[in-house]
C-alpha cells in the first residue's frame, strides 16, 4: 500500500481543526504583513544589521559550564521569559536552572528511565499561573508527564504510548501537545478536553522529532525512515514530503519566517527546505558525526544552530549558510541545543553530563 490513508477522527478532532484554523489564519496574516514591511527596509540597512549580528555571533564564548547530573543530559530548553533552563537526563531526573547564573531551582522527579525531552509551554512564567501546567516531558518507556512551576512531582500523566516517546512539543497556542513515538506514529493531545484527539500514522519507522509552525497551522515530523513530513493541522493532510536525507532525521525546526524548515540527520548534514516550492534549498555540510539538534534563532531566524555527536555545536548564518562560530568545549556528544527566546543566550547539553551557556561578550 503506497497511498496515504486517513482514518475517521472523533468530533473533538473536527472542533480542534476548526479552532486551529481560526487561531492560525490571523497569525499568518500578521507574519506576512511583517515580512512585507521587512521588504521595504533598504538593502544597506539589512546588510549592516546582518554584519553586526555576525560580529556578535563570532564573539560567542562559553559563559558558564555546569555539571547537571550523574548521567548524560539529553535535552535542554529555555523558558519563554529566558530566565530558566530545563534539562532532561538519562537518570530520569529533569531539572530547572536559573539563567544566567546556573543555580538549581528545582529537581523534577517522576520518570524512572531515560528522559528524551522536556519543554516549556509557550506562555509558562509569562501569563500562566505557577500552578498551571508549564512543562511537558517524555521518556523511553513511553511515559509523558506534565509539570507546573510549584511542585517537584508531575501534575498529570499522558497515557497511551506503548513505545519510546523521543520528543514532545507544544503547539504555539499552548493548548495542544505533540508527542512522537517509536510505534511509527505521532499524536496530538488537547489539554482543554484532556484527551488524545489525533493519532497520526504515515512514517514507516519510528518518529523522532516534531516541530510546530510559528502560525500554528502546520506540524513537521522527522523519523528513522529518513523522510520528513509536513502536516496541515487544519485538514489533516500531509502537504509536503521531504526526501533527500540518507539516514534518520533526528531534529526538525521551523524558522520564524514561516517558510523555511531545517532538518538534522544521521548523515551528518542539515538540510534547509523551502516550503513554498517544496524543495531543498540548501544542504549544510555541518558536522563529522550525526546531528542531534537544529534550532533557528527564535526572534527572526537570522542564524541556525546545529549540535552534533562530534562534540561541537555550530552557528550558521541565514541566509548564506556561512559557518560563523564553532562552540567547542564539550568532552562528549552534544545531545541538545537551544537558543533563548530573547536571542541572547545559547545552551548546549551533552553526553559528558554538563550543560554550557554561551554568550557574546
Amino acid at each position: 500500500c503506497q497511498q496515504t490513508w486517513y482514518h475517521e477522527g472523533p468530533a473533538s478532532l473536527k472542533e480542534a481543526r476548526l479552532w486551529l484554523a481560526r487561531y492560525s489564519l490571523p497569525r499568518a496574516m500578521r507574519r506576512l504583513e511583517a515580512a512585507r514591511a521587512q521588504k521595504e527596509v533598504p538593502e544597506a540597512t539589512k546588510t549592516i544589521r546582518q554584519q553586526e549580528l555576525h560580529k556578535v555571533l563570532r564573539n560567542l564564548n562559553n559563559f558558564c559550564s555546569q555539571i547537571g547530573d550523574d548521567r548524560p543530559i539529553s535535552f535542554c530548553n529555555f523558558s519563554p521569559d529566558s530566565k530558566m533552563l530545563a534539562t532532561a537526563s538519562w537518570s530520569g531526573l529533569c531539572k530547572l536552572w536559573s539563567v544566567p547564573d546556573c543555580t538549581l531551582i528545582r529537581t523534577l522527579r517522576g520518570h524512572n528511565t531515560n528522559v528524551g525531552a522536556i519543554v516549556f509551554r509557550p506562555q509558562a512564567g509569562v501569563s500562566l499561573d505557577q500552578s498551571d501546567v508549564s512543562l511537558a516531558s517524555c521518556a523511553a518507556d513511553g511515559t509523558v508527564k506534565l509539570w507546573n512551576l510549584e511542585s517537584d512531582e508531575p501534575v498529570a500523566d499522558i497515557e497511551g504510548h506503548s513505545d519510546r516517546v523521543s520528543r514532545v512539543s507544544w503547539h504555539p497556542s499552548g493548548r495542544f501537545l505533540g508527542t512522537t513515538c517509536y510505534d511509527h506514529s505521532w499524536r496530538l493531545w488537547d489539554l482543554v478536553v484532556q484527551e488524545e484527539i489525533l493519532h497520526q500514522e504515515g512514517h514507516s519507522k519510528g518518529v523522532h522529532d516534531i516541530s510546530f509552525h510559528p502560525d500554528g497551522s502546520l506540524a513537521a515530523t522527522g523519523g528513522l525512515d529518513a523522510f520528513g513530513r509536513v502536516w496541515d493541522l487544519r485538514t489533516g493532510r500531509c502537504v509536503v514530503f521531504l526526501e533527500g536525507h540518507l539516514k534518520e532525521i533526528y531534529s526538525v525546526h521551523f524558522s520564524p519566517n514561516g517558510h523555511h524548515l531545517a532538518t538534522g540527520s544521521g548523515d551528518n548534514t542539515c538540510k534547509v527546505w523551502e516550503l513554498r516550492n517544496r524543495k531543498c534549498l540548501y544542504t549544510v555540510p555541518a558536522h563529522q558525526n550525526l546531528l542531534s539538534a537544529v534550532r533557528f534563532q527564535p526572534t527572526d531566524g537570522h542564524f541556525l544552530l546545529t549540535g552534533a555527536y562530534d562534540n561541537t555545536a555550530k552557528v550558521w548564518s541565514h541566509p548564506g549558510w556561512m559557518p560563523l562560530k564553532t562552540l567547542a568545549g564539550h568532552e562528549g556528544k552534544v545531545m541538545g541545543v537551544d537558543v533563548s527566546p530573547d536571542g541572547k543566550l545559547i545552551a548546549t547539553c551533552s553526553y559528558d553530563r554538563t550543560f554550557k551557556l554561551w554568550l557574546s561578550e
